[in-house]
């Protein structure tokens, strides 16, 4: 798989400014999507570009983005060098990329668009066979990491999530990651989880909390009802745990929860 075209690197100056990511819950997004921009001419949907090399995948997850009124895929490529043009010429809100394609794959074209596109956000497609590939994404910029055999409303969460400058962090995708970690030897391992401890050992009760929440996924309207609190104050909570434990976004911080052993207490319901 070869990497990306030099050209890429020669497009730089007129690079937007980087959103600040902040936290807005999935629940919200829809009713965010109404004061969105698609350019600098008034509101609109939230703008998606597909990628992946096989048409009847794309085919899948552009009908699949049709459904919500408050999504529109904007344009479709085969590869991961296509993909970055596509994001230069449509800036569209999000960008789906497939990990495994040709030309540049996945980790490669997300790196190209966040250096110089900061402000479309990139959702990864992966497979149950991909691992590897996760833990390369987390440190690439990729805000959203979804498995293709998951739930459909994980896709639509996850690309109004990263619309909003927030991560989405399928559970699945962390289940796999700690997995994954667990199989490259015990003391490997061992090392890890101890790291992890050291870092959460400085967090308040209240942030070990919230950052067992974004091991399973939670959104901050989700973490907020679990916990009886108002939404911004989450947020804040969630700023502060991402910077404690020196993390750059939430996908990051449920991966340290997970290896330090702190998950969720289950739903009310399941009690």
């Amino acid at each position: 798989m070869s990497g990306p075209d030099a050209t890429w690197a020669s497009d730089t100056a007129s690079t937007e400014e980087a959103r600040a990511p902040d936290t807005t819950s999935t629940e919200e997004a829809r009713a965010a999507s109404t004061a969105r921009t698609a350019d600098a001419t008034g509101p609109g949907p939230i703008r998606v570009l597909v990628a992946d090399d096989e048409p009847m995948i794309r085919a899948g997850v552009r009908a699949l983005l049709a459904t919500a009124p408050d999504i529109e895929v904007v344009a479709e490529a085969a590869d991961g060098h296509e993909a970055v043009e596509l994001v230069r010429a449509h800036r569209p809100h999000v960008a789906v990329l497939d990990v495994r394609m040709p030309k540049a794959n996945g980790i490669e074209a997300a790196a190209e668009i966040r250096r110089t596109l900061p402000a479309t956000g990139v959702v990864m497609l992966t497979t149950f066979g991909e691992d590897d590939y996760i833990l390369r994404a987390l440190g690439c910029g990729a805000a959203g990491f979804l498995i293709k055999s998951g739930e459909p409303e994980e896709l639509l969460a996850g690309v109004r999530a990263v619309a909003d400058g927030a991560a989405y962090l399928s559970p699945k995708v962390a289940a796999r990651v700690v997995a994954h970690l667990a199989s490259t030897g015990a003391e490997a391992l061992a090392g890890r989880r101890e790291a992890a401890r050291e870092s959460v050992a400085g967090l308040t009760p209240r942030e070990r909390e919230v950052l067992s929440y974004l091991g399973g996924g939670l959104s901050n309207g989700q973490i907020a009802r679990r916990l009886h609190l108002v939404e911004g104050t989450v947020k804040a909570h969630v700023s502060s745990v991402l910077a404690r434990l020196g993390v750059d976004n939430r996908a990051a911080a449920a991966v340290v929860a997970h290896e330090a052993g702190i998950l969720p207490p289950p739903p009310p319901e399941q009690r």
